[in-house]
């Protein structure tokens, strides 16, 4: 579905998704937006993520720290620097808004004190609305991603929304289901009311692996 959409507030947004739907921009410098309800939706299932044995050597080595919340900013603002993104301006700044307002979070993955990855997107009730993920260390987005998911878990969360599917996705269990079926999980996912900032410390890898046994 693409219709223009009318000037957007943060309140209009979260409305947005849960109705099902997600605003874009043809490029950064696009001033449109437009609604989008695929056909098919990519989801990555709670309890099927896949963390490949790479990845999982990558994780016990401990080279990457991982945070929550810390640099949502700077997040965005990763997901937004390559040559063709959805990003522009006016979403960028509703983003921040949500996250100002408590609906809208991150993940962030460092090395050292240098952020290298990372993943942000809105929560409302028990579904978290995947947006963007960047990496500029090999696996520091799949890091982002498997933190992310076990924390959902942790939390309560049932629905994790990445919209479309790519291949970087479907390595790690995302999966592609009709749009009725999206909507009658995002129904499910509204009625509960999981806290995504409920964090009292970061998991240790070893934790994390422990509890997505699910190795590929």
């Amino acid at each position: 579905m693409r219709d223009d959409a009318p000037d957007l507030t943060p309140d209009l947004l979260i409305q947005a998704y849960r109705w099902g739907v997600f605003p874009m921009s043809e490029s950064r410098d696009d001033p449109e937006i437009f609604w989008v309800d695929p056909r098919q939706r990519g989801i990555l299932p709670l309890e099927s993520l896949r963390i490949s044995r790479s990845l999982a050597r990558t994780m016990r080595r401990g080279h990457f720290r991982v945070t929550f919340n810390q640099d949502f900013q700077a997040v965005v603002q990763g997901c937004a620097d390559r040559s063709e993104t959805w990003i522009n301006d006016t979403i960028f700044a509703l983003y921040l808004a949500l996250f100002e307002r408590g609906e809208a979070q991150s993940v962030e993955v460092w090395h050292d004190n240098t952020l290298v990855g990372g993943a942000y997107g809105v929560t409302v009730g028990g579904a978290f609305f995947g947006e963007s993920m960047f990496s500029t260390a090999t696996d520091a987005s799949k890091v982002a991603l498997t933190y992310l998911v076990d924390h959902l878990n942790q939390c309560g969360f049932s629905l994790l929304d990445t919209q479309f599917i790519t291949d970087h996705l479907a390595s790690l269990g995302a999966i592609e289901i009709s749009r009725d079926a999206y909507h009658a999980r995002l129904e499910t996912a509204l009625a509960l009311t999981p806290n995504f900032r409920n964090l009292t410390e970061i998991p240790t890898a070893y934790d994390v692996l422990q509890r997505n046994a699910q190795t590929s």
